[in-house]
């Protein structure tokens, strides 16, 4: 049957349902799996980050615990000054450095995945 010069056949297509990537695609996760030079670069720089945070956790626990000494040696009778230095003046920085840390290292290893997940 000859079709009428008006009549075309249309095709209907919707978008791709699978993608491709094309062969050079530039993927984080396999660089980390295949421990590449740059997977390694990843990998250290996340190390580095929270290495950061650690000192800088402890170097604010130095400042805090290392005049404890002196402070006692200062007032040795005073065991009422004593339980108020160690309850209440150490207790609640412990706490808020330890709940900065936390976060901290979150924030660090939830940065390091956006960095390396598939886009």
């Amino acid at each position: 049957m000859p079709q009428d010069a008006g009549e075309r056949r249309v095709t209907v297509t919707g978008p791709p349902r699978r993608t491709r990537r094309a062969p050079g695609h530039y993927r984080p996760r396999t660089e980390i799996d295949e421990q590449t030079t740059l997977g390694h670069t990843y990998v250290r720089s996340l190390i580095r980050s929270q290495l950061r945070t650690a000192l800088t956790v402890f170097a604010v626990l130095v400042l805090l615990v290392a005049p404890l000494p002196l402070v006692f040696a200062a007032a040795p009778e005073a065991r009422r000054l004593t339980w108020a230095v160690l309850g209440f003046c150490l207790y609640a920085p412990f706490v808020l450095l330890a709940r900065w840390y936390v976060r901290r290292a979150e924030r660090n290893e939830r940065d390091f995945v956006r960095l390396v997940e598939d886009r």
